[in-house]
């Protein structure tokens, strides 16, 4: 009798277990200008920023690139996805790295790069919260090829503050998060962006075995009823200015 009544509470309080804590998310886009310049922010990100995030407690790190056919739009870039369980991780990070004597030591070309010959030609970084209905990210699990998978990054900035929260309510409240879950869209993560070049927007980034898959997800997605139904509703009309897509590929060492 007493060790069913131990069960039952331990059933009981885990129905009561608090949530899974947002994360925060940096998007760290490197600028270059040639491939000398992309072989240093690739060396310097396989060899030594991911071996040092591992020692500082920080996995699922993921690298892209613009899928070739869209370099032309999007010019050379590589970017980083990066989650943190804090924003006091994310802020502490630049002290922790330049204490790991590893890194020092593995990014040296990087991080004592002349003037005349820096490693990229510029670099910005985007701040993000993970959405409630999505707190964490998921390193999806992908059958093709690593060559061909695509990932997709979306960026949705809104109109005002307050028209840019009715598109996150749409994602979570909404449904639209529960729907892309349904579709099999293996995203990656959703994030309101806190701090960025573009506001108010938020991003989120989903994932596919290659080009076809990609299409046909969207197919599916455009023609499903709960979204017909959803995308109708007044309360969420109008509630997106821009939308900018990024189609990606994974970079080799990529641990997503």
């Amino acid at each position: 009798m007493k060790m069913l009544t131990v069960v039952l509470l331990v059933i009981t309080l885990s129905a009561y277990a608090a949530p899974p804590k947002r994360e925060f998310y940096e998007i760290k886009i490197y600028e270059i200008a040639n491939a000398d310049q992309e072989k240093q922010v690739d060396d310097y990100l396989k060899n030594a920023y991911l071996p040092a995030l591992h020692r500082a407690g920080i996995s699922k790190v993921g690298v892209f690139k613009p899928i070739e056919a869209d370099t032309a739009y999007y010019g050379k870039r590589i970017y980083v996805l990066t989650p943190f369980k804090s924003l006091e991780q994310f802020a502490s990070l630049p002290e922790t790295l330049l204490k790991d004597n590893q890194y020092v030591a593995a990014g040296k070309n990087y991080i004592d790069a002349a003037y005349n010959n820096p490693p990229f030609a510029r670099q910005q970084s985007i701040l993000l919260k993970a959405f409630s209905y999505m707190p964490q990210l998921e390193a999806p699990v992908l059958n093709g090829a690593k060559n061909e998978r695509v990932y997709e990054l979306r960026s949705y900035e809104g109109h005002t503050e307050k028209i840019y929260k009715n598109k996150v309510h749409m994602f979570n409240e909404g449904g639209e998060v529960t729907l892309f879950k349904r579709l099999a869209f293996h995203a990656v993560f959703y994030g309101e962006v806190l701090a960025g070049s573009r506001m108010p927007n938020l991003m989120y980034m989903t994932s596919f075995d290659n080009q076809a898959s990609r299409d046909e997800h969207w197919k599916t997605f455009s023609n499903d009823p709960e979204w017909k139904k959803l995308s109708s509703m007044p309360e969420y009309q109008n509630n997106v200015s821009k939308i900018n897509i990024y189609l990606l590929h994974p970079a080799e060492y990529s641990e997503i």
